[in-house]
């Protein structure tokens, strides 16, 4: 059941994340004249700062983890995860000619299942799981 709720929490906070996440995107790419990618570069780490306040006081509960060994723990599954998002952005966006908030929003759901759930869980917030 913990599994079930904490993956449940972390999609709908995965949602405000991503609603900042692509309104970056979409501004830097509409109104700065960027690239997709360097966009979505932009995006997904205002995303990643909305994310990780998000899983660790909500999401998790996870007060009794030291924030900086979270925060240590947390970048460098969000570069990983950011590298992901990035490479799948080009091959969809760029390579395959699919609109980029389509492509961003297939990749986005692919790497936050498998990827991103998971090292949060158990890598980043162990101490918030029973």
């Amino acid at each position: 059941m913990a599994l079930v709720h904490h993956f449940t929490r972390h999609q709908l906070a995965s949602l405000g994340a991503t609603a900042v996440d692509f309104s970056v995107m979409i501004a830097c790419v509409r109104w700065l004249s960027w690239t997709p990618v360097l966009g979505t570069v932009a995006g997904a780490t205002c995303g990643a700062l909305c994310n990780f306040i998000l899983n660790r006081q909500w999401t998790f509960t996870d007060h009794a983890g030291q924030m900086p060994g979270q925060w240590l723990r947390y970048a460098a599954v969000s570069a990983l995860s950011l590298g992901w998002n990035v490479l799948g952005e080009w091959l969809l966006a760029m390579v395959a000619g699919v609109p980029y908030v389509a492509a961003r929003a297939v990749v986005a759901t692919v790497v936050g299942g498998l990827w991103n759930f998971p090292m949060h869980r158990y890598v980043v917030f162990p101490a918030g799981r029973p």
